[in-house]
């Protein structure tokens, strides 16, 4: 799938699984479109398979997944997999949040999940200065 300049600059953004939280992405939200972006909020209790349908209905250049409920590493394995298997190849895949439950080093957390495929991972308090400032990188 080719991604003008234009689409690189479309997200798409959800809290993943059953996760109802919603606040923190919602200030990321914010400052995204602030920064220029272009947001497609799919909300909370979002599905592994429609974070896919709608990257793929706005040919979107990036994925951002929120996970506050400690269950990411439930909820998230395969999105790689399922973003390939549409013809997103080269889609970045950003997550961020309460990944796990429990004490687990962020270095360990961070290597699980970029082994399942996520090009950034962020522990929670994050700025969105940080996550903007990734994406312009990223996406150029």
């Amino acid at each position: 799938m080719n991604r003008d300049k234009t689409s690189k600059r479309t997200l798409v953004t959800g809290v993943i699984g059953e996760d109802v939280h919603i606040v923190g992405i919602r200030i990321l939200e914010y400052a995204l479109g602030e920064a220029g972006f272009k947001i497609v909020s799919l909300g909370s209790q979002v599905s592994q398979k429609e974070f896919v349908e709608a990257a793929i209905e706005v040919n979107a250049g990036a994925i951002l997944v929120s996970s506050l409920s400690g269950h990411a590493e439930t909820l998230v394995p395969g999105l790689r997999d399922r973003c390939i298997e549409a013809g997103l190849n080269d889609i970045l895949l950003y997550l961020g949040g309460y990944l796990q439950i429990g004490e687990t080093p962020w270095e360990e957390t961070e290597k699980k999940f970029k082994a399942w495929g996520f090009n950034r991972i962020y522990p929670p308090g994050t700025s969105p200065g940080k996550v903007i400032t990734d994406l312009k990188e990223d996406l150029m």
